[in-house]
C-alpha cells in the first residue's frame, strides 16, 4: 500500500473573520496555522501534501507557504474554481464561490491513488490527531472503512461568538451520523447550547473536518456530483455546497462505508472571528515555551 497523502483545503474565504484567515500570522515568528498543521503532519509520517487553493492566491501561497517547507516534505497544489463542473451543466451567472468541500477534494483527483487525509487550512488539530489518522490509514486494508477525528465540543468553542459544528452520534467507536448544528456556544451560565436552546453536554463529539479516506470516497464523490448539481440548480444555485459530512452521511445511510472515530483530547484552535486571534497567539506562545514546537518551525 502506498503511503497516505494529506489534502489541505485552503481555498475558502473567511467571511466572519473578514479576510483570508489562512494567511494570518498566529505566532510571534510570523507563522500561520497552516504551518503548524503541516509541521504536525510531517512529524506524524506524512511525506506528501497537496494544497487546494484559489488561482489568485498562487504566488503568495508559493512564497509564504511552500517555500519554507522545501526540503522537509513534498508539496503540490491544485486550483478549486467555480466552473469546475461536468460538461452540460450551465454555470450560474452570478455564482462566485466554489461548490464546497467535496468539490475541493475532487480537484486533487489526478494526484491521488492512495489513502488520503483531509483537513481545513485554518484549524489547529493538535499533533496527536495527525498521528492517529496517519497510523489508521497506513494500517487500514478495508476500502469501505474511513476515519474521522472527533473532539469534545467543550474543546472547540470560540469566546467571541457562536459556531456551526457537526454534532456526531457515535456508537462503539464508529460514526452513526452527523447533524450540522448552528449557533453552538457557551452561555453566560457556562452551559453549551445551540441556536434552538438545546443543551449540548460536554463530551459530545463534534467533527472539525479532519477525515481519513480510501479511494472509494473519491469515486463516490465524483459519481454523486451530477446528482448534487441537479438538485442545486433547481433549489439553490447560488449557495448550495457539496459537503464532505453530508456525503459521508449519505454513504453511511446506504451502508457503503464505516467511519472509525478517533477521539482527540487536544483543544482545537482556530480563528473563526478576528478577535479570536489574540487567544490563539497566546496558546501557541505557551506551546512553544513548553517545547511542543520549535521557535522556528522549518529551521
Amino acid at each position: 500500500m502506498s503511503k497516505p497523502k494529506l489534502v489541505v483545503m485552503a481555498a475558502g474565504i473567511g467571511s466572519r473573520f473578514g479576510g483570508l484567515k489562512q494567511m494570518e500570522p498566529v505566532t510571534d515568528e510570523g507563522e500561520i496555522i497552516l504551518d503548524l498543521a503541516c509541521y504536525d503532519a510531517v512529524r506524524a509520517g506524512f511525506e506528501d501534501i497537496i494544497f487546494v487553493i484559489k488561482p489568485e492566491m498562487e504566488e503568495a501561497f508559493k512564497e509564504r507557504v511552500l517555500a519554507p517547507m522545501a526540503g522537509h516534505v513534498d508539496t503540490s497544489y491544485v486550483f478549486q474554481e467555480t466552473d469546475q463542473i461536468p460538461e452540460g451543466y450551465p454555470m450560474p451567472e452570478d455564482r462566485v464561490r466554489p461548490w464546497g468541500t467535496c468539490h475541493a477534494v475532487m480537484a486533487t483527483r489526478e494526484l491521488l491513488d492512495e489513502p488520503f487525509a483531509v483537513i481545513n487550512s485554518d484549524d489547529h488539530y493538535g499533533a496527536d490527531a495527525f498521528v492517529k489518522v496517519y497510523d489508521f490509514l497506513a494500517g487500514n486494508d478495508d476500502e469501505n472503512t474511513f476515519c474521522m477525528v472527533g473532539y469534545g465540543v467543550e474543546n472547540t468553542l470560540s469566546d467571541q461568538g457562536t459556531v456551526t459544528w457537526g454534532i456526531c452520534t457515535v456508537e462503539d467507536g464508529y460514526l452513526m451520523g452527523i447533524d450540522e448544528t448552528k449557533g453552538v456556544g457557551r452561555s453566560a451560565e457556562g452551559v453549551i447550547t445551540d441556536a434552538e436552546g438545546r443543551v449540548i453536554p460536554e463530551g459530545t463529539v463534534v467533527s472539525m473536518n479532519f477525515w481519513g479516506f480510501t479511494g472509494k470516497m473519491m469515486d463516490e464523490m465524483i459519481a454523486g456530483f451530477p446528482t448534487f448539481l441537479d438538485s442545486a440548480m433547481k433549489k439553490d444555485p447560488m449557495e448550495a455546497e457539496y459537503l464532505l459530512p453530508v456525503e459521508v452521511g449519505r454513504m453511511l445511510g446506504e451502508n457503503k462505508c464505516r467511519v472509525r472515530v478517533l477521539e482527540s483530547a487536544d483543544k482545537w484552535y482556530g480563528i473563526t472571528y478576528r478577535d479570536d486571534k489574540e487567544a490563539v497567539m497566546d496558546a501557541f506562545r505557551k506551546m512553544k515555551s513548553e517545547g511542543r514546537y520549535p521557535q522556528k518551525l522549518w529551521g
